[in-house]
Order: C-alpha cells, then sequence, then structure tokens
C-alpha cells in the first residue's frame, strides 16, 4: 500500500530537484564553452560534472531565484590556483560565441591565461545584464566588437595585454555606466573617439602601450568622476587640453611616449594631479613659474622634452615634490637651493643647455 507514495515522493523530488538546478540549456552552453578550451594542468574543469551546473562547478555561480547562470570568474592567476597547485594557470583555446546563450550573465572574467587566443565573440554585445567584461592576460586578437556599446549595465571592460587590434569603437561611449577601462598593451590605432567625454561614469581610462594617434579629445574634460587617465606608450599629437589641470578628482596623467606638442598647461600645476609624466614628448617652452602651496607631487617628470629657460623658482613653494625629473630638456641658469632640490640627485638634471648648481657643477 505504500508503493504508490514512494512513487509519488520519488516523482517529487525529481521534479524538485529540477527546479533547483541551472537549466539544461545552460549547462550544455557551459559545456560547449569548455569544449573549445583546454587547460592542462590544474585540472578546474574536472569540478564540471552532474547535472547542476549551479553546485560545485568551478567559477560558476547562478541568480539564486532564477537558477540562471549568473557568473563565469576563471582566473588563471587566482590566489586559490595557487595554493592548490603552486604556479598560475595555463589555457588554451578561444572563447566560444556559446557563451552568449548564457542571457543571465553578469559578469565574465577569463582571465591571465597567456595561451587563449581567437576573437571576442561579437555576439557578446547581446548579453543585455552583463556587468563586468575581463579578458585580460591572453592572446586575444581581432576587434573591440563594435556594437559593444549595446551592453547599458557594463561597468567593467578589460581586455588588457591581449593582440587586440582595430580602434576604439565608436558606440563603446554610449557605455554611461562604465566606471573602469582598460586597454593596456594591445595593437589598438586610430583616434580616441570624440565623444569620449559621454562616458560620464569613468574613473580609470587606461590605454597605454598602443597605436593610437591624433589628439587628446576635450571632451575627456567633461569626465568629473575621471582619476586615472593613461595614454601613455602611444602616438598622441596635438597639445594638451588646458582643462585637464581644471578637474577636481584627476591624480595621475601619464602621456610619457607620446608626440604632444605645443606648451605645458599652467593649470596642470595647480591642479588635483600629483602624477604628472609628460616625458618623452615634444614639449616646448618655458615651464610655467606658477608653482604653490596646491603642487602637490609624488612624480613630476618632465624629462626629454624642448622645455627652455630657468628651473621656475616657485617650485621650491610647493607643498611636496617627490621625484622631479626634467633632464634631457634645454633649459638654462642656476637650480634653486633648497627643497625640493636639496634631496635630488644629478640625473633629475642631466642634459640640458647650462644648468649649474647643486647637485650639478657649480655656477
Amino acid at each position: 500500500m505504500k508503493r504508490p507514495f514512494n512513487i509519488i515522493s520519488v516523482l517529487l523530488f525529481a521534479v524538485i530537484s529540477t527546479v533547483n538546478s541551472c537549466p539544461p540549456s545552460d549547462r550544455a552552453a557551459l559545456l560547449a564553452f569548455k569544449a573549445a578550451l583546454h587547460e592542462p594542468y590544474l585540472g578546474i574543469f574536472e569540478s564540471w560534472t552532474g547535472t547542476d551546473c549551479c553546485h560545485n562547478w568551478y567559477g560558476i555561480s547562478c541568480d539564486t531565484e532564477s537558477k540562471r547562470v549568473a557568473d563565469i570568474n576563471l582566473r588563471g592567476e587566482s590566489k586559490d590556483l595557487f595554493e592548490r597547485a603552486g604556479r598560475s594557470g595555463f589555457m588554451t583555446g578561444y572563447i566560444s560565441s556559446e557563451i552568449c546563450k548564457l542571457t543571465r550573465l553578469s559578469s565574465i572574467t577569463v582571465s591571465d591565461w597567456e595561451g587563449i587566443s581567437g576573437e571576442i565573440p561579437k555576439c557578446i554585445a547581446s548579453l543585455p545584464f552583463l556587468n563586468i567584461l575581463d579578458l585580460n592576460g591572453n592572446k586575444i586578437t581581432g576587434e573591440i566588437p563594435a556594437d559593444i556599446g549595446k551592453l547599458q549595465r557594463l561597468t567593467v571592460l578589460n581586455v588588457a595585454d591581449n593582440q587586440i587590434s582595430g580602434s576604439i569603437p565608436t558606440s563603446l561611449t554610449n557605455l554611461s555606466d562604465l566606471m573602469h577601462l582598460d586597454l593596456r598593451n594591445n595593437k589598438i590605432s586610430g583616434p580616441i573617439p570624440i565623444t569620449f567625454g559621454r562616458l560620464r561614469m569613468l574613473s580609470r581610462a587606461l590605454l597605454s602601450g598602443n597605436s593610437i594617434t591624433g589628439p587628446i579629445p576635450a571632451s575627456v574634460c567633461l569626465i568629473y568622476r575621471l582619476a586615472d587617465l593613461d595614454l601613455s606608450l602611444n602616438q598622441i599629437s596635438g597639445e594638451i587640453p588646458t582643462c585637464l589641470g581644471k578637474m577636481t578628482v584627476l591624480t595621475t596623467l601619464n602621456l610619457d611616449c607620446n608626440k604632444i606638442t605645443g606648451g605645458l598647461p599652467s593649470t596642470l600645476l595647480n591642479s588635483a594631479v600629483g602624477n604628472l609624466n609628460l616625458s618623452r614628448n615634444a614639449l616646448q617652452g618655458k615651464i610655467p613659474d606658477v608653482f604653490g602651496p596646491r603642487s602637490y607631487f609624488t612624480v613630476l617628470d618632465l624629462s626629454h622634452n624642448f622645455f627652455k629657460g630657468p628651473i621656475p623658482k616657485t617650485l621650491s613653494s610647493a607643498s611636496y615634490i617627490g621625484h622631479l625629473d626634467v633632464s634631457f630638456n634645454h633649459l638654462c641658469g642656476r637650480i634653486p637651493a633648497g627643497a625640493p632640490f636639496d634631496h635630488l640627485e644629478a640625473s633629475s638634471f642631466m642634459y640640458n643647455d647650462c644648468l649649474c648648481g647643486k647637485p650639478l657643477r657649480s655656477c
């Protein structure tokens, strides 16, 4: 008499288990994603077994209500992997477009695996809930998807240290919630979009180590939350926008190793910027004599330019100068005495036209 009840109990358990596990379509998409990758040392995919991809599948987490896959978090340099295997990860293969079938994804992190190649699937731009896209530290080629601007919830875009080419898509400036943009060390060319200033929530824009050309758009100054702007090691030309020195949050400005011309805006020397590297450009004219108590620099590097005239006397009134480098210019005259000059070495002043005084030869 109890047998029908037992059968019903088993059926109910099976139904409940199915409801509480990830949908078969999400599991199939993850297995197809896995099939395009090869990880020979750490066995991180060995846990990807069973019917429930929400339970104990390494790097996978699901939405608690819908049970849909929400996050893929696979880092080749994660602390977890180091502790388990004593080495960083290495993975080859490519990122399959099957990942786009996981339509509830909020974050994709597949970073620091060194050997993952292929292109970023264009369909990634169709994932409506995507908040984080982090693919740094691989060998990904191709271009940033032209429709990347459709990802209206995206706050982090990190594709640094890959082999991505092409230009920065104009649609990228539609990402109104973007806070962190890291495109460093790729093969990106072309100009910075003139509408870059539409990224009003951006706090870090790291674009160094590419082949970006053209001027710095003045619209950058509209990004009132921007704290870190790194455009170094590119082929950027034109003059430095004066308005950069009027940004109240900008603390790091790296423009070194470009083709920037014109003078040094005086606004930058009495601003919030405390790490200023303008070395190895074609800047000219005199260094503005406008330093004051608001001038606080952990780094002030003006080396390898065409500055002329004396070292500004007001530099002594700066509240702090940690590292100063004005070498390889055309400066002339006596190096001021006292702070901050008394702790600087001769290398900070060498290869100018006629500078003299400590730490160089006496005048």
